[in-house]
């Protein structure tokens, strides 16, 4: 177990830099007595044990999925947990009897968990290989923590509700229905809410007295997201402003090369326009499946249904056309689908590399298990897996499928 007294023991400068550019981390920094360009003490609690405060806990769970999760985690399930699983307690190491770990940190990971997440589930944004001490560093314990929610809420193929994501963090799968999980839901919400009862009562004070705006240095938030060239390589950018549609929604948007925006909902999420979805897929199809029957306009109405057009997808579903990261990998090492790596769950964020892997997903299917498939049985199979295809369950997708094709089918045809 490592020993840490300071944040700067644990956390990068970088990170240290973005905590003190959050405005409420800040704030109860300087009313400890710390000072930017000295080591920021870890608080204790009356027993020595280090933890973090429940700001300090927010600002780590906020910027944790801005960063890694495009903000499809809810920063107060981060938080409610940590208060129940550990008491926000840096070094608390627990072992679970019944499922033969030991778990360690704020969000209480099981190093053996976050081995397989980084090796088997793509999430690499730090390195733990042979170095378990690191998931005692907060960012990275409640990454993979977060990396496990996310997981947990579309295990098996299917999208999982809050009650059963929780209930499974605390004993497993197997135990997301069994009464020794329920007490364990029950006062996580409590906590969960109270937490945001907590943070509204402190919007309500007077101006000054307290503050929950967050911003964070330059290059460390998820601003530069907010921009295609950020994500997308220059090859398929200069393909883009080859596409007249796109070019001329590009020029009345006032958009610029090396500097093109997405578009941005309410919440800033980004999404593309329906002309954008309709250009990748032409070019992806022409690309590389121009002789194996997929379909550009199939391909750009499957965007519209599995994510609604959004970059980083929709609830569980990972990117444009929610391929997540085990499937990707697959295509690409063992059937041969190699125009885009994929070496990390991040690069299915970017809507070419989804596109992609989405066309090669729908060809393995037209042919799945050596027979030649109908229409009708690859749209069903490529949003429940194809062996949930029955006309009871999957027969709506269908329809919702047929339903958004009309935007995309060339209307002359």
């Amino acid at each position: 177990m490592p020993s840490f007294r300071y944040w700067d023991d644990c956390v990068d400068p970088d990170d240290m830099k973005v905590m003190w550019h959050t405005a409420d981390v800040s704030k109860e920094w300087i009313d400890a007595g710390e000072k930017i360009g000295k080591k920021v003490h870890i608080s204790r609690d009356p027993d020595g044990e280090l933890y973090l405060t429940q700001t300090e806990m927010l600002a780590i769970a906020k910027l944790t999925i801005d960063r890694h999760f495009n903000s499809q985690l809810d920063p107060d399930m981060i938080c409610a947990l940590c208060e129940i699983v550990s008491d926000r307690k840096l070094f608390l190491e627990q072992y679970n009897k019944k499922l033969k770990e030991t778990r360690v940190g704020l969000m209480q990971v099981a190093p053996e968990t976050a081995d397989w997440l980084a090796r088997e589930m793509g999430y690499r944004a730090y390195e733990i290989e042979g170095n378990t001490d690191m998931l005692y560093r907060p960012f990275v314990n409640v990454y993979f923590g977060a990396a496990y929610i996310k997981w947990l809420s579309s295990c098996d193929g299917k999208e999982r509700n809050e009650e059963f994501v929780i209930r499974a963090y605390k004993g497993g799968k197997k135990k997301a229905a069994h009464k020794s999980t329920l007490i364990y839901f029950q006062r996580y919400m409590s906590v969960k809410e109270s937490l945001a009862s907590k943070r509204e009562d402190e919007i309500r004070l007077p101006t000054g007295a307290a503050s929950n705006s967050t911003t964070t240095a330059p290059g460390k938030s998820g601003e530069e997201w907010a921009f295609w060239d950020a994500r997308v390589s220059f090859e398929d950018m200069d393909a883009m402003w080859n596409n007249p549609e796109v070019v001329r929604e590009w020029a009345k948007s006032g958009e610029r090369r090396g500097r093109v925006r997405f578009s941005l909902d309410a919440q800033k999420k980004p999404y593309l326009s329906q002309v954008e979805v309709k250009a990748i897929a032409g070019i992806i199809i022409a690309r590389h499946f121009s002789s194996r029957g997929v379909k550009a306009s199939a391909l750009a109405a499957l965007a519209e249904v599995t994510s609604m057009r959004f970059v980083n997808g929709l609830q569980a579903r990972t990117g444009l056309l929610g391929i997540d990261y085990p499937t990707a990998l697959w295509l690409y090492n063992d059937v041969g689908y190699r125009a885009y790596k994929v070496i990390s769950v991040d690069d299915l964020y970017n809507p070419f590399v989804s596109m992609y892997f989405g066309a090669a997903y729908l060809a393995y299917l037209s042919e799945y298990e050596g027979r030649q498939r109908s229409y009708e049985f690859i749209v069903q199979a490529f949003l429940s897996g194809p062996e949930n295809v029955n006309l009871q369950e999957t027969g709506p997708h269908w329809t919702k499928f047929q339903d958004t094709l009309r935007f995309y089918e060339d209307s002359k045809k």
